[in-house]
């Protein structure tokens, strides 16, 4: 039986949430309860695709040819929102003998929301654990689609492929850098701050572009010397090469496992 965690065990600790928007609120109500003082600064704005755009309608003609398929596979949360959201549009009872695949737990959740029974692997969050499925395996003469913003999970598909799937992508959203006042980036990022959350290697890039302000006029050092928490070994060593010196690597990228990682008992700590 593990020990509760003490509502103090953050006390006083200024931490950067770094989730977007309409994903941060679980996170930072925890920080809160621990004591910890939350600053939120989204490094993602997400952005879905909208009539009368080529995504939009490519999409939507795949979402109309999902009783084709042999599975789906969703990427994140945002893209099982989005993703359901247009399904329930054109389906109201969903196909059969189709393979609902999600990467991670709270993709897998979100999809519960909207009734769609997804597969998550229990191996990890990320493509390569997802492709140990049996769902996966067989998949030669398959039609496989995955749902996701634009870009990314390249790997994922490039392995399907040589299994001999035909892979097809359904972009629902694009993620862009937010904009924000100097002022803002100077009270949120140049002010004395214990702990850094980012979830994503893309969000990593969007820290540090921000970090430097509108003219390339702050210093990003103190920012590098503070604790920086990601979920991913894969996203831990891109830190490395951008110059964070104090890096732990969270057991997943879910607000438990991420703020877990800044528990005093936590020695997930990298030395580099």
């Amino acid at each position: 039986m593990t020990n509760p965690v003490p509502q103090t065990a953050l006390l006083g600790k200024r931490v950067l949430v770094t989730r977007p928007a309409h994903q941060a609120s679980g996170q930072i109500a925890q920080l809160q309860a621990l004591g910890a003082e939350p600053v939120a600064l989204p490094v993602l704005e997400i952005q879905p695709y909208s009539s009368p755009t080529h995504e939009y309608h490519l999409a939507k003609s795949q979402i109309l040819d999902l009783d084709l398929f042999h599975s789906v596979i969703f990427v994140s949360a945002n893209a099982a929102r989005f993703g359901a959201e247009l399904i329930d549009e054109y389906w109201p009872q969903l196909p059969i003998k189709v393979n609902w695949l999600a990467i991670g737990q709270k993709t897998a959740a979100t999809l519960a929301d909207y009734g769609i029974d997804a597969e998550a692997s229990p191996l990890g969050y990320d493509s390569e654990a997802l492709l140990q499925s049996p769902a996966l395996q067989q998949v030669n003469g398959g039609r496989i689609l995955i749902v996701r913003g634009q870009g990314g999970r390249e790997k994922l598909a490039e392995i399907l492929r040589e299994r001999g799937a035909s892979v097809e992508y359904a972009n629902l959203y694009q993620r862009r850098c937010p904009g924000y006042p100097d002022e803002t980036i100077k009270s949120s990022l140049h002010q004395p701050l214990d702990a850094l959350l980012v979830t994503s290697g893309e969000g990593l890039e969007n820290l540090l572009q921000l970090a430097h302000g509108s003219q390339n006029q702050f210093k990003t050092d103190s920012l590098l010397r503070c604790q920086l928490v990601v979920p991913s070994a894969r996203i831990a060593e891109q830190a490395a090469d951008a110059g964070f010196t104090r890096i732990t690597t969270a057991a997943g990228p879910d607000d438990q496992a991420m703020i877990a990682a800044l528990l005093p008992a936590t020695d997930a700590e990298i030395d580099r």
